[in-house]
């Protein structure tokens, strides 16, 4: 959970510094779980699987393009 805080307070920072832009705004973190356990060149290394949702800016709408 140190890691989540963390993260989502440079995310905060970072929505204070982007808010009057027009770039994608950035949402609280999402854990996601282990997937990527073990797969460390060392045992001792721990991979944390944070996703962070993207939000269109004001008067924008993101839309999946079929065949890219």
């Amino acid at each position: 959970t140190m890691v989540e805080e963390l993260v989502d307070e440079i995310l905060y920072i970072c929505r204070i510094l982007s808010r009057n832009s027009f770039k994608p705004r950035l949402k609280p973190a999402i854990r996601v779980g282990i997937a990527f356990k073990g797969w460390s060149p060392r045992e001792e290394d721990i991979v944390y699987c944070l996703l962070v949702p993207l939000e269109p800016p004001p008067g924008h709408a993101f839309h999946l393009e079929l065949g890219t």
